[in-house]
This record gives C-alpha cells, structure tokens and sequence, in this order.
C-alpha cells in the first residue's frame, strides 16, 4: 500500500525544482521578465512573460515582504491534515515585488487582520515528513522573530 495523497503538498518539478530548494533554504523566489521595455515580475513560476510573453524569464530572490491583499479564514475543513491546523487563514498577499501570491497567514488572530497589514516571509517545515517541500507562508511584521 502506498502513501495516502495528501492535498496540502505541492508537486516538486525540474521547472519548479529551484524554488522548491530556494524554500528549504528560506529564501523565497519569484520569477522575472528580463525581456527590453518588460522587467515585469510574476508569481507563481511560469517558463514565459504573462505581460509580455518573452523567453527571458530567470529566477530572482524576493525580499520576502508583503501586504496582505485579501483571506477568509477557514473554521470546518473535515480533510486531513487541514482540520488538525483549524482555524487556519488562507491568503492573497502582495509581494513588494509587485505580484500577488496564494499563502497562509500564521502567527495573527482572525480580529487582528487588516488589509494592508505588513507581513513577511516565513517556512513551514513538515516535522512529520521532513521530505515533503518547505511552504512559504506569512506572518506579521515583528511576529516570530
């Protein structure tokens, strides 16, 4: 019998294989348009420009700062393992670098949370299957170190 499939671990590619590592490391990645007349940053990690759709597109370490954009917290999820982390906050952050981002909020109470609200790169680590990748998430600004 194999590994029950689990909904909250991405699958690690050769394309996305660099950011995957990038995370392990803690250091978040996004990918950038180095095509004339574009620059043009963008998240989640594509092979093409979806401004302009050049070639040139390479990897570029992001500040890891963010504001958060929109979330809905999440009180009922009966699939495992999201009902062991309830409530848990899922979310669109805004990267300094311009594009925006699915995360988690982590390390804030549901009244706490506010549009714009500063927040910062943090690594999610899965101390039950050190295999599984390292997931960037978020947390307020001066929250956890």
């Amino acid at each position: 019998m194999g590994e029950i499939p689990r909904f909250d671990v991405p699958e690690v590619d050769d394309f996305t294989r660099p950011y995957w590592d990038a995370a392990a490391a803690e250091r978040l990645l996004i990918r950038r348009c180095r095509a004339v007349g574009c620059g043009a940053a963008h998240h989640y990690p594509r092979e093409v420009c979806p401004r302009c759709w050049g070639e040139e597109v390479v990897w570029e370490q992001a500040s890891g700062r963010a504001v958060l954009y929109t979330w809905s917290v999440v009180h009922r999820n009966d699939l495992s393992p999201f009902a062991s982390r309830l409530p848990y906050t899922p979310a669109v952050v805004e990267l300094e670098e311009g594009p925006r981002m699915m995360s988690e909020v982590v390390g804030c109470s549901e009244g706490a949370l506010r549009v714009g609200m500063p927040l910062v790169v943090a690594f999610r680590r899965d101390p039950a299957v050190p295999s599984h990748p390292v997931v960037p998430v978020f947390r307020p600004v001066g929250e956890g170190g």
